[in-house]
């Protein structure tokens, strides 16, 4: 029998709308009690004075990049899980976009083999593709995949032909499977890289107009609304997207959302190396050049109003790793994508829980419990008889971020260097 007492630890609990001390007791990876104060417990039970510690549900993360198989020298099945586990996260959803695709079972089972071989936590949940190569053209055998143990459909890219969208809403609607899409028009888009505005033309690198994220939003909208079928909307990263997806939840129509957390914590002043949260990053660093790409100050603060009032239900991670030779080219060039999975918690906690621009228990929420929700899985929780699925985090502990302090393959990301505060302890 293996048996853990946290003594007085804070517990964060979105289920139960928690955010208490407690005495905490795990007993054979199932919480036995959560009490005021537990004084009856095994006698070898390891017991941890928990004072100053947060104990919530591990975290979920909605999408997420893999290496392998196919771009292995970024990250393997094996990394990825190390790195998820470093960073708090017990369930990851992947996206199909490997080398081949998750776009029929075969690509799936040769996944599901991969992670096999490793530890059980996170819990691995994947993405089967909607087209075929993810190309965009012609809709995968969705029915055959949704048989086969994927979580949901998403291609991770924008479906710019709505007819086929069309008709895959239709097919989608009976699976009761999770749906997916990023909105972007690539005609609007066109070469940009970094969002429209004073910043873009000041740094001299092309922009992505608003209204490339919002005139796709607004059409799968109307196809949402008049199929019915339900869909997650990712990657939302402007303003007015919010005040559409605002707008839509009103009326009823079935629909989630998520933004990811670079494009809360970052806009487009980390270009010039400013950030709000007094972060100094390099001018033209690549591993800011997102898809979509960060927003203007007014996108940034319309997201966490977002997050705030619950129009945006959770926040992703999308951890996309690149090899440095990858990303040491000029900021046109880059590949868009940043590491997230072992950061994205201590920054978000640093700087919206520490500076009361979010509560402690909504900040664990749009990590944990909603994701899961979005993905159409149980939440976990913090009480007796569930299982101990659950995330221990240090908010003052402090470590540098480094090639020898990350478990993930590639460094991709702007804090490279840099001390920050808060790290998950035990998942």
């Amino acid at each position: 029998m293996n048996s853990k007492l946290f003594q007085q630890i804070r517990i964060l609990d979105p289920v139960s709308n928690t955010d208490r001390i407690a005495d905490v007791l795990i007993i054979d990876s199932k919480i036995a009690a959560v009490e005021t104060q537990i004084s009856e417990f095994p006698t070898k039970t390891e017991i941890q004075n928990s004072h100053g510690l947060i104990l919530g549900p591990g975290l979920v993360d909605l999408y997420s990049h893999s290496g392998e198989p196919g771009f292995e020298e970024r990250e393997t099945i094996e990394s990825l899980i190390q790195a998820a586990t470093a960073g708090g996260f017990t369930r990851l959803a992947i996206l199909p976009d490997t080398f081949p695709p998750v776009d029929n079972p075969a690509g799936l089972a040769r996944l599901q083999n991969l992670a096999k071989n490793y530890a059980s936590t996170p819990i691995i949940y994947y993405w089967g593709a909607i087209t075929q190569g993810l190309q965009g053209e012609q809709m995968t055998e969705l029915g055959e995949l949704a048989t086969t143990g994927v979580v949901g459909f998403a291609d991770g890219l924008p479906l710019q032909n709505l007819g086929l969208l069309r008709r895959i809403l239709e097919y989608l609607k009976p699976l009761n499977k999770p749906l997916a899409l990023c909105c972007n028009n690539s005609r609007l888009a066109g070469k940009g890289v970094m969002r429209e505005g004073y910043d873009s033309i000041r740094l001299g690198l092309p922009g992505v107009p608003t209204m490339a994220e919002t005139s796709a939003l607004a059409a799968v909208l109307e196809l949402v609304d008049a199929i019915g079928t339900p869909v997650h909307i990712m990657r939302v990263s402007t303003a007015r997207s919010v005040e559409l997806i605002r707008v839509a939840k009103n009326r009823g129509l079935p629909i989630t959302a998520s933004t990811t957390w670079m494009h809360l914590l970052l806009d487009t002043q980390a270009m010039e190396g400013k950030s709000p949260f007094e972060t100094e990053f390099f001018p033209y660093d690549t591993n800011l050049r997102l898809e979509p790409p960060l927003g203007n100050s007014s996108d940034r603060l319309a997201l966490v109003q977002g997050i705030k009032d619950g129009v945006l239900d959770a926040i992703a991670i999308e951890h996309a790793p690149f090899c440095y030779e990858e990303k040491t080219v000029t900021f046109y060039e880059a590949p868009p994508g940043t590491i997230g999975l072992e950061i994205a918690l201590p920054l978000l906690w640093q700087n919206f829980v520490q500076t009361g621009k979010l509560s402690a228990l909504d900040l664990w929420r749009v990590l944990s419990t909603a994701p899961s929700k979005c993905l159409g899985l149980s939440p976990g929780e913090v009480r007796p008889q569930k299982s101990a699925e659950v995330t221990l985090f240090g908010p003052q502990e402090t470590w540098v971020v480094e090639k020898q302090t990350l478990k993930s393959r590639s460094i991709n990301t702007p804090w490279l260097g840099k001390q920050i505060q808060g790290r998950v302890l035990e998942v």
